[in-house]
């Protein structure tokens, strides 16, 4: 039953899925419930996968034979996640580009990332990543509908365990007063670790079944890289991270995984 509070705080955490009333006085809150909630953060994937992957089947079905289905399929299954998450790791990423684009400075460049309002880093990031997205979303579905689906079941699950290893490889460097990730800020255990690893494993499975083994490898791997990246751009610029920099994660290690997987296709 405490993994089940554990995994609706995560939801309500990082979805728009509403958990109130009586339902909300039983799952409760404290930063230690948050912090352990970690380990569900891939399960909140399956969620926004699936709700994705509704949403681009049903406009490619219903578009279907039109050149342009997949095309719009992808916009529509785009939405359909920002509207589930709120935008909030499109958010993260806009702010870590101003804040590492705007300055050189470690202490400026954070400053400028606790700003709420979008610079012209920021806008270009969010441009980019969008554009990014829906081209290889329509890429991936010019190919077949479950090809699509596939890569949006497994980019939506694995994206959400990379922050989880920046977590516990980096510091908390941000204002840990205000900042949404201050109970990440002590690290995450090994155990809570594992547990998202496992919440990886049936996604991925599926997709290596629907698909082919390059396929899934390739994705994986892309994904890997970026997030390595990503994770050593921050401990050289940053010193360590903060809840911007795990958005940010996330929307690289997704947007590789559809240019890995995109990469196999022919």
């Amino acid at each position: 039953m405490q993994a089940i509070r554990h995994y609706l705080l995560a939801m309500q955490f990082f979805t728009r899925i509403p958990i109130t009333g009586r339902l909300a006085d039983w799952v409760g809150y404290s930063p230690a419930m948050l912090r352990a909630s970690s380990a569900h953060f891939p399960g909140v994937g399956w969620i926004v996968a699936a709700v994705a992957a509704a949403a681009y089947a049903a406009l490619a079905l219903l578009l279907a034979p039109s050149p342009w289905a997949v095309a719009v399929a992808a916009v529509g299954s785009t939405v359909a996640t920002v509207l589930l998450t709120g935008g909030f790791h499109e958010d993260g990423l806009a702010d870590v580009a101003d804040g590492l684009g705007g300055s050189a400075q470690r202490e400026r460049a954070l400053d400028i990332m606790k700003d709420s309002r979008i610079g012209a880093y920021g806008a270009m990031a969010l441009v980019l990543a969008l554009a990014a997205k829906l081209a290889l979303l329509a890429l991936l579905g010019a190919h077949g509908l479950a090809t699509a689906l596939a890569a949006l079941t497994g980019a939506h699950v694995l994206s959400r365990l990379w922050p989880l290893a920046i977590v516990r490889s980096l510091p908390h460097v941000g204002d840990t007063a205000r900042s949404k990730s201050k109970p990440l800020a002590d690290q995450i255990s090994g155990r809570a670790l594992s547990a998202a690893v496992l919440w990886c494993f049936v996604p991925l499975a599926l997709v290596g079944w629907a698909q082919t083994a390059l396929f899934l490898v390739a994705g994986m791997a892309a994904s890997a890289l970026a997030a390595w990246r990503m994770q050593r751009l921050f401990a050289r610029r940053l010193g360590g991270f903060t809840g911007d920099c795990l958005g940010a994660a996330q929307q690289v290690g997704e947007i590789a995984f559809y240019l890995g997987a995109a990469l196999t296709l022919k």
